[in-house]
């Protein structure tokens, strides 16, 4: 039935038998025996012909949509069934962003890890335009991500789910009398330097983006990693946004995370997790609900 369906489907998408038996090199009427066989099959019509031309049916509407996702869904089976029997690796590629200071990220993978030891997993941190860049050219599968712009304009050819809603946090020095605080607004800290963590060629982007976004002003230092702009946080040079989690049990009596308020208000992202529709599988779709799952 699964060639009948597709035969079906190629009728459909070329909206002709004739260009549907050229683009499959046979006859049309084989074409329109394996749609009659597939009618015949299911005990329903699936196209009124007019003629020559044709129209769907409602039924006949309603089994090509469901249609495709299943044959899609067969497809990645068939072709996940022939690596597993030739012994060819698979690796799920994986991109998350760096800064972020909760572990249900790291907990999904440990999860994911022990439920399928046979998948390799490549893991690839970096900021919000180096992952953007890696998934747009087939480079990761999935990326774990906050929603800023140039994600939340992704056309239908990207999946998106939304992990959670995280407010934003300011990590400070115990010393500093900011630390004090219950919140603290953004004017609050123009006087003290932001530190962000960015690598050499995004750090004018990730300046751009705290001071357009979060109305951040005055002085900007950077990090090339959490751990060393921590550290500067430690010793007294500024303060870092941070959102997600708790800080680490090392630095729980030297530093003091405060919600970040504009007017206010909290400031709050969406968390998401990012992959092309085209190259969705199970593993791609497994990693994404574990995800979710940690952060209910």
């Amino acid at each position: 039935m699964l060639k009948q369906i597709k035969y079906f489907q190629i009728v459909v998408s070329c909206g002709s038998f004739s260009e549907a038996a050229e683009k499959c090199h046979i006859s049309q009427s084989a074409v329109s025996q394996q749609v009659h066989s597939l009618e015949k099959e299911l005990g329903v019509k699936l196209l009124r012909r007019e003629s020559r031309h044709f129209a769907l049916t409602p039924a006949g509407e309603h089994f090509y949509q469901k249609s495709l996702l299943i044959v899609a869904d067969i497809e990645r089976l068939f072709k996940e069934t022939r690596q597993i029997a030739s012994g060819e690796d698979f690796a799920l590629r994986i991109g998350y962003i760096k800064g972020y200071g909760g572990l249900e990220f790291q907990r999904a993978v440990a999860k994911f890890a022990a439920k399928y030891p046979d998948i390799s997993i490549d893991i690839k941190n970096g900021n919000h335009k180096d992952l953007y860049d890696l998934l747009r050219a087939d480079k990761i599968d999935l990326v774990f991500n906050n929603q800023r712009r140039a994600f939340s304009d992704f056309s239908d050819e990207y999946a998106k789910i939304i992990l959670t809603v995280i407010g934003c946090n300011v990590e400070i020095s115990a010393r500093n009398p900011i630390a004090n605080l219950k919140f603290v607004n953004v004017n609050d800290l123009r006087n003290t330097p932001c530190i962000l963590v960015a690598s050499k060629e995004q750090k004018e982007n990730e300046k751009i983006y705290y001071q357009e976004i979060y109305g951040i002003e005055g002085k900007f230092l950077f990090a090339e990693n959490l751990e060393e702009a921590r550290l500067m946080v430690v010793s007294g040079k500024g303060f870092l946004p941070i959102e997600g989690g708790s800080p680490p049990d090392q630095f729980e009596e030297t530093i003091v995370r405060i919600p970040l308020c504009r007017n206010g208000k909290p400031i709050s992202r969406n968390y998401c997790a990012f992959w092309k529709i085209n190259n969705s599988g199970f593993y791609i779709e497994e990693f994404a609900q574990i995800l979710k799952d940690e952060f209910k």
